[in-house]
């Protein structure tokens, strides 16, 4: 059960993460039918902000050239445009080396704690049980020892004041006590 709600809060934490990280994909709802959209090439010049603005994340900043440039879609890394280092895309505040840096130590996160969750909740639950049981069956013998030793101890005390009793008379021998 433990690890199955480890696995939920790792789903949970990775649709947070990818909501935070990833760009806003819906059009505006208030553009002017016939004012076209700006492109990548018509951000050109301006600052990182306004050419990540643009909807869909169609965009990439290379801030060495101060240049707003469609993203290459047929490749994964916009390497032959911009440095890495120097490219953002989805967000300013990071470049897309420390993106990709980031996405890969998460994931790396992910995988190491989904491993160990079923590793943690399959292969050792067997193993778990039987060491349980073999607890177990210990504390009952050590219950077991403590009660025959509790009884021999009364027993020894009721026989030692019984002897008492009759050394002083005290004992009634019509077996009411």
């Amino acid at each position: 059960m433990m690890c199955l709600k480890g696995v939920l809060l790792l789903v949970v934490l990775g649709t947070l993460l990818s909501t935070v990280l990833s760009t806003a994909t819906d059009e505006p709802t208030s553009a002017n039918p016939t004012t076209p959209a700006p492109t990548c090439a018509d951000m050109s010049g301006s600052d990182c902000d306004k050419c990540l603005s643009i909807p869909g994340g169609k965009c990439f900043y290379c801030s060495t050239e101060n240049k707003c440039a469609d993203y290459p879609v047929g490749d994964i890394f916009p390497t032959k445009d911009c440095k890495l280092k120097n490219a953002r895309w989805g967000t300013c505040k990071i470049n897309f080396q420390a993106l990709l840096i980031s996405m890969g130590v998460i994931a790396g996160i992910i995988l190491i704690a989904i491993t160990y969750c079923v590793c943690r909740c399959c292969c050792c639950k067997s193993n778990n049980s039987a060491k349980w049981a073999k607890e177990d069956a210990k504390v009952e013998r050590q219950k077991e020892d403590r009660q025959l030793r509790h009884d021999q101890k009364k027993a020894d005390r009721k026989a030692r004041n019984d002897e008492i009793r009759r050394k002083y008379g005290l004992l009634h021998d019509d077996g009411s006590d």
